[in-house]
């Protein structure tokens, strides 16, 4: 049987994914339950920075009983030439699956191409699924169920907003993007697309918002900063959505551009749960490759 990957969270089903969600509202109750993972290895290969997705994996890795082996890009050997094909080929004789976070989707494709072993995405430009698991996590523990939700993401249409649009619509709930004009997410997502910030966040149950400036963006940092400052997350943009509703962020955080102080920091929002919740939505989504 040929390996299961987690490429753009668009290979799960409905139901499937669903099921992930109740899994890990058990895992998070009872974190070191499950040793799906005794004996096996679980590699996790940074070519970028990451706080979240390193230490969350590898705790979740060892508290399903894995060893977590971790690889940064600049000691492999692609860096001297090596083609992934042969990188592939040779991790899949050591692991049984490799995480990635990278740059282009299309490195974590050909990965995945030449890999027997499941390979899962932990952040490439155009997607960023795991994130995606966690902010579904998050909202499914807030309200109960997921039919019925709206979520108002407001900013720069990348691959956070990406993937919440995929999943958000595979998982039943109507995720609304709010970007300026050069910002936008593209048609076909799942996510209705608007201008206004305050018409994506009336009625909303959550409201989404992500860094202006990301990895790779510093050279237009000003530009983009200027575009998006009608998009921050404040608590005038937050009183315009239901009133239970509460602010997310993938983070880092940058307090002054896309979110206050006062909402970051404050009551209104779930970001910090949001950022636990990236451990047990992810050991879910492992036992599901692993079974």
């Amino acid at each position: 049987m040929s390996a299961r990957h987690f490429l753009t969270g668009t290979e799960l089903r409905a139901d499937e994914l669903h099921a992930l969600l109740d899994r890990a509202i058990e895992l998070k109750r009872e974190p070191h339950s499950s040793r799906a993972l005794a004996q096996r290895s679980v590699g996790l290969w940074f070519e970028k920075p990451s706080t979240r997705t390193r230490v969350s994996f590898e705790v979740g890795v060892v508290e399903l009983g894995g060893h977590p082996v971790l690889l940064r890009g600049d000691e492999l050997q692609v860096t001297r030439g090596e083609a992934l094909r042969d990188t592939a080929l040779v991790l899949s004789r050591h692991l049984d699956a490799v995480g990635v976070r990278t740059g282009p989707q299309s490195a974590l494709e050909e990965l995945a191409r030449y890999s027997t072993i499941p390979v899962f995405n932990m952040l490439t430009a155009e997607h960023h699924p795991c994130q995606a698991l966690a902010d579904l996590l998050t909202l499914r523990e807030a309200f109960g169920t997921l039919a019925g939700l709206r979520v108002a993401y407001v900013g720069d249409g990348n691959n956070v907003a990406r993937s919440l649009a995929l999943l958000g619509s595979l998982a039943g709930v109507e995720v609304v993007v709010a970007s300026p004009a050069g910002y936008e997410l593209e048609a076909g997502t799942g996510a209705t697309l608007v201008r206004d910030p305050a018409e994506a966040v009336r009625g909303a149950h959550a409201v989404y918002t992500d860094v202006w400036v990301s990895m790779g963006d510093e050279v237009t940092a000003d530009e983009r900063r200027q575009a998006l400052e009608a998009y921050r997350v404040d608590d005038a943009l937050l009183d315009l959505a239901r009133p239970e509703a509460f602010a997310l962020h993938d983070l880092p955080a940058h307090p002054g551009d896309e979110i206050t102080a006062e909402v970051l920091y404050g009551s209104r929002q779930r970001i910090w749960d949001q950022a636990e919740n990236r451990r047990h939505a992810q050991k879910a989504l492992l036992e599901l490759l692993l079974q």
